[in-house]
């Protein structure tokens, strides 16, 4: 039976390249968390993979008909592997599980069993939350990112009854579902070739959702501290460049004091930007790239010219001030507070 033929509660979308190692763990986690459930799809995107992905992908299709479908395309990066399943998908909700990422069986369960009680009481829900841990395997230590501080439990709630969020409480890919027709309807500007896609996935359709719900599962297992991994510090100045044209792209999404109206999501976002211009400006300052001043000066300088409301709350505030203290001594005042986040918060 094809997929389409049986209603989907949810499609998980993983964007694989060369995953002939991680893609079955992460495949199986999903299929044995579900219990192999038919309302469930994965799509898995061959993203011109040259190992044995492509076979692979093949074979999970050919063994499970009607809950794994395997698409082929030729490589276009991560975001583009993200709206590959996104365009496939039949699911009323849209997943997105990295390749050598896993979920966990038990909150995957919990997980499906709120899903469901949404569509069989007729519930229209725009975002589901759920936690995400950490899992750094070569050193045998985990850190769970949770919300329960921040979102109300066990309710459907809006933006009104967000809390704060702290410093390592951003809501990213990982904790993310988003019902399928928003993320649809977002448009997601998501470049060709370009790391740090995530970003823009768990920014620019959050003033779409109206409705989000918050369960407090260890749901979503990111593997972190891999070798020339995308968040590896050496790998993220490496790629300083991309890291810049996302920025950017998130720049240009809203002006958000004139267009995001929940006063609570307005401040949300506004801090997560931030946190992105702070990014660009702390790892220009890591740089040899004699570029990387410029792009940090211009991108301020543009923001500016952007939306100057924006630009005062991003650059005279506490990140701002503190990443762009002038003098020698500013920047490794600025590195060293960096490196201390760093192992603080445990985000690479």
């Amino acid at each position: 039976m094809r997929s389409h033929e049986t209603h989907k509660v949810i499609t998980f979308g993983i964007p694989s390249y060369n995953a002939a190692a991680d893609m079955d763990h992460c495949i199986t986690s999903i299929l044995e968390g579900s219990g192999y459930a038919p309302d469930i799809e994965i799509i898995i995107v061959d993203d011109g993979s040259v190992d044995e992905t492509p076979a692979k992908a093949d074979e999970w299709e050919a063994r499970y008909p009607g809950i794994i479908r395997a698409v082929h395309q030729e490589n276009g990066g991560h975001g583009i592997a993200v709206l590959s399943g996104l365009r496939e998908a039949s699911g009323t909700y849209y997943k997105v599980v990295d390749s050598d990422d896993w979920l966990d069986a038990s909150a995957l369960s919990t997980m499906l069993t709120i899903l469901r009680g949404f569509e069989e009481r007729g519930l229209r829900v725009d975002l589901f939350i759920s936690n995400y841990v950490y899992e750094k395997v070569h050193e045998g230590t985990h850190q769970t990112i949770g919300y329960r501080s921040a979102l109300p439990r066990k309710k459907i709630f809006g933006w009104e009854e967000v809390g704060h969020f702290r410093p390592d409480q951003n809501l990213l890919m990982h904790s993310l579902c988003y019902r399928t027709d928003v993320l649809r309807a977002a448009d997601l500007p998501l470049p060709a070739h370009t790391f740090y896609v995530d970003n823009i996935y768990a920014y620019v359709p959050l003033p779409r959702c109206k409705t989000l719900y918050y369960a407090d599962i260890d749901l979503y297992r990111y593997f972190i501290g891999r070798e020339g991994q995308s968040v590896n510090e050496q790998t993220m100045v490496k790629r300083l460049d991309q890291q810049f044209r996302i920025t950017r792209i998130m720049m240009e999404a809203y002006h958000l004091y004139d267009e995001v109206e929940p006063t609570r999501l307005r401040s949300y976002m506004m801090h997560y930007f931030t946190m992105m211009m702070t990014i660009c400006t702390v790892f220009s300052k890591l740089s040899d790239n004699p570029e990387a001043k410029v792009w940090t000066r211009d991108l301020w300088r543009d923001l500016k010219t952007y939306d100057e409301r924006m630009y005062r709350h991003a650059r005279y505030g506490v990140l701002g001030v503190s990443t762009n203290l002038p003098t020698r001594v500013g920047n490794k005042f600025t590195v060293g507070a960096y490196h201390l986040a760093s192992k603080i918060f445990k985000f690479n």
